[in-house]
């Protein structure tokens, strides 16, 4: 797994190159640091669709909370917030990916 750095937006800084910001996606997954204002950027260069989850290690009541999904079409950008409630035990969110075929990723943070 890939450890996926951080890229600050800042709010009144203009629209930031997403493009530059993104790295191919890891084969055996990603992780990633969760906050407030952290978004996963998946950016799907394929002529398929793809799917990245990101791993929810908690549980309500003892029932588990189900795996966060973002499915991203074929020439397509998706984002998917990162809350805390994705962060595992090493602190960061596991992330992984139905395959990486012209698949990049980023972590975007607005604000600060």
């Amino acid at each position: 797994m890939a450890a996926l750095a951080v890229t600050r937006v800042p709010v009144a800084g203009g629209l930031p190159d997403v493009a530059g910001a993104t790295v191919a996606a890891a084969a055996l997954g990603d992780t990633a640091p969760c906050g407030p204002g952290r978004f996963l950027v998946v950016v799907n260069g394929d002529v398929s669709s793809h799917t990245a989850t990101v791993v929810t290690p908690g549980t309500v009541s003892g029932l588990a909370i189900p795996d966060a999904t973002l499915t991203v079409a074929a020439g397509e950008t998706g984002l998917i917030p990162l809350a805390p409630l994705f962060r595992g035990a090493a602190g960061r969110a596991s992330i992984t990916y139905d395959a990486v075929t012209s698949v990049t990723v980023a972590v975007l943070e607005l604000g600060r």
